[in-house]
């Protein structure tokens, strides 16, 4: 497996987030409605990554992006993850986690202090990946989905090792 950074519009990660929002379907009735400008994921502001697998299809994905204190919950130097993804079957490799163990160390590279992450209470699997990766509850939910009572939220400091 190959991890590699594209644009956010590259057409494998296209292809990825096509099939994520999917899941998101029917998972929860319809996809993620949150806002994203491809802009918000070049370096070094964000970043998009697409796993590939031995035949050069691309069969994972995550990105991060710069985010400030907003009305959304978000505090100043926050790094937020999206679009973690890996088709089923590809799943059981540990692609998530070297994804993302990956944003992790550019997002702190990049001198961000905070990961920060939303997802749903029907995401059991996800939240499984961030509790084992040391991302805690968050105090204060944050996101288009604060409201929602599925919406949870989690953080994880980005202290330089």
């Amino acid at each position: 497996m190959q991890i590699v950074p594209v644009t956010y519009d590259h057409p494998d990660a296209v292809k990825l987030q096509e099939q994520v929002q999917l899941e998101y379907v029917q998972r929860y009735g319809e996809g993620d409605l949150t806002p994203m400008d491809p802009v918000q994921f070049a370096p070094p502001r964000g970043l998009y990554l697409v796993a590939y697998d031995a035949a050069g299809d691309p069969v994972a994905t995550g990105a991060w992006r710069a985010m400030e204190r907003s009305e959304e919950g978000y505090a100043d130097g926050d790094a937020e993850l999206k679009r973690m993804y890996v088709l089923p079957h590809a799943r059981g490799l540990g692609l998530a986690r070297r994804i993302l163990a990956a944003l992790e160390d550019s997002a702190r590279a990049a001198g961000r202090l905070r990961m920060v992450l939303e997802t749903g209470d029907k995401q059991p699997e996800a939240i499984a990946l961030y509790l084992s990766s040391g991302y805690a509850p968050a105090a204060a939910k944050f996101g288009l989905y604060r409201t929602y009572d599925s919406s949870r939220c989690f953080t994880k400091p980005l202290a330089a090792d």
